[in-house]
């Protein structure tokens, strides 16, 4: 036992501590209090009933619960009623920008947490004409898939990899230990990056760590979010994996490193692999976007893997976005929107949502008193980033943009993304014109989210599994969730993926002496290859082959 206790000292820099600690409202306790005195009541109001009378009143409620339940049962696969996004009333500024997803409140900004956006409440508004509640999604253009040319994955590895990976996955004396950050997409990424960097220094990899963001608070380790068996198995032929240090390396003080950006292989095994070799563990930080994008065939094809095959979701996540997936398809094609309207990606752009002077001083204001939160370039004006494409697309601009590449009044849109600044009123535009709009909260059946309550990873995977799985997909602004669903539909086939062209037509949406008709016409010119097709990455320098997938991941007959 002594030694159990000596070892778990040695191992303290890796812990992960909790950051935040949830409570029991004083109402909740007060509540669970109250329950027993109100059922005490009813027994004895029922020693009060007649024999016959409680033989009836049973009866009656038996019947009653019958029909509820068979209603219930037969409504479970019924169309999505209208309007079905809703918001509590009077929400005040410091209850705006609280996220559900990657998005993130900004720590130390405003930790006011509100109610759900979307709560399955229907907004009072004038259905538009041709949408009925339960009818089919209508037949349009605007559903139909590009040409993927014929290209299928292609995962089929040199004669050298497989021959030098016996070697690799017998090794014994080096484990790399990696600390992975940020939201789930970002932690995604770190982790291809990690098992890349094992093969590199031909180490074991122990499972990552997913380091607590003091934002989000989601204290979600590996196996909570992935499947951590089909993870090692899938990877048996590349790099072992293993849950945790052996005990031949427990009492090992590891060697600690960041890589530079970009960092090639050779600079990986020339700042790394002597100490490696000597002290026998290396624990790596920082993985973000440090690996480069231009590796050879080999290690390509390993991203690949690791992205696409490797790192599937956990089975519960998985199976509750397979769900809702089915849900929103039960009526016909569906669309999914990745809205990135939150307050912090407003700050952290520096752009402006629009919505009202008030709004946009708020954020300007926010934006001065935390220089450090701007990731844009600091010496462009707001003006300057919109007309070059680099602010996210309004819930007004979105629409326009929809409404002009041909989407159907009553098309279902499935909202992706963390609750955006302003509320419902941010929205209205888009619910105006688009009336079946839906999040995982409308969809998922009563109980279904509980296990995942404040877990900002887990509901960002299930977002990911609908929106993959959607008909056709579109980003408000480019990130890592966006790229990682723009690669795996690449890779499943080249699935519709819209990419607004915000530089091409912006000047457009600010001509408001331009026809509609002419407007539509232009925006569904500039987007003509801008529809998910095939893109060869290497006509794209530095860009990563998990979003472009063509030429090294996948083949075709040609």
């Amino acid at each position: 036992m002594a030694k159990s206790k000596n070892n778990a000292k040695k191992l303290s820099y890796i812990s992960v501590p909790s950051q935040i600690i949830n409570s029991i409202s004083s109402s909740s306790l007060q509540s669970l209090l109250e329950s027993p005195k109100k059922c005490a009541r009813q027994s004895r109001f029922f020693t009060f009933v007649k024999w016959g009378r409680l033989r009836l009143f049973l009866f009656t409620l038996s019947l009653l619960a019958f029909f509820a339940i068979l209603k219930l049962g037969l409504n479970l696969d019924t169309p999505f009623p209208p309007f079905p996004c809703g918001t509590s009333a009077g929400l005040s500024k410091s209850e705006f920008g609280v996220p559900v997803q990657e998005g993130g409140v900004l720590d130390g900004v405003d930790d006011t947490v509100s109610e759900p956006l979307v709560a399955s409440v229907q907004l009072h508004a004038q259905v538009p004409s041709g949408v009925e509640r339960g009818e089919e999604v209508e037949k349009s253009e605007f559903w139909e898939q590009p040409d993927g040319l014929g290209y299928k994955p292609c995962l089929g590895f040199s004669r050298e990899y497989r021959s030098e990976s016996e070697r690799v996955v017998n090794n014994r004396r080096r484990y790399l230990m990696v600390v992975v950050s940020g939201g789930m997409n970002q932690q995604r990424n770190q982790i291809v990056d990690a098992v890349v960097i094992a093969r590199i220094l031909g180490a074991a990899l122990v499972v990552p760590i997913l380091q607590v963001n003091v934002i989000w608070g989601d204290e979600s380790e590996f196996a909570d979010i992935f499947d951590l068996d089909h993870f090692k198995s899938d990877l048996a032929n590349d790099v072992r994996v293993v849950s945790a240090l052996p005990s031949t390396h427990l009492m090992t003080r590891p060697v600690e490193g960041s890589p530079l950006p970009h960092a090639t292989p050779n600079w990986i095994r020339s700042h790394y692999l002597r100490r490696f070799n000597r002290e026998g563990v290396l624990l790596l930080r920082g993985l973000d976007s440090k690996l480069t994008k231009d590796l050879s065939p080999d290690l390509q094809k390993l991203r690949c893997k690791v992205a696409f095959h490797a790192l599937r979701f956990a089975k519960p996540v998985q199976e509750l976005g397979d769900n809702i997936a089915e849900r929103m398809k039960s009526k016909g094609p569906y669309l999914a929107l990745h809205l990135r309207m939150e307050k912090d990606v407003w700050v952290r752009t520096g752009c402006l949502p629009g919505l009202s002077p008030e709004y946009d001083e708020m954020i300007n204001k926010e934006r001065l008193n935390r220089p450090e939160l701007l990731t844009a370039k600091s010496n462009m004006t707001y003006h300057e980033r919109r007309l070059a494409g680099l602010c996210p697309l309004n819930a007004v601009e979105v629409t326009r943009l929809l409404k002009a590449l041909g989407a159907p009044k009553n098309a279902r849109i499935y909202w992706a993304g963390g609750q955006p600044l302003g509320g419902k009123e941010a929205l209205q535009p888009l619910i105006n014109e688009f009336p079946y709009l839906y999040s995982k909260e409308d969809i998922a059946l009563p109980g279904e989210l509980e296990p995942f309550a404040n877990k900002a990873s887990l509901m960002a995977a299930i977002d990911y599994i609908v929106s993959e799985k959607s008909d056709v997909f579109m980003p408000s602004h480019g990130g890592n969730m966006g790229h990682a669903i723009q690669g795996h539909r690449a890779y499943a086939g080249h699935k519709k993926y819209i990419t607004p062209n915000k530089r091409q037509m912006l000047p457009y949406f600010l001509n408001s002496s331009l026809p509609e008709e002419e407007f539509n016409s232009i925006v569904k010119e500039l987007h003509q290859e801008s529809l998910g097709q095939p893109e060869l990455r290497t006509s794209k320098a530095r860009r990563d082959v998990t979003k472009y997938p063509v030429p090294e991941c996948m083949c075709n007959d040609k």
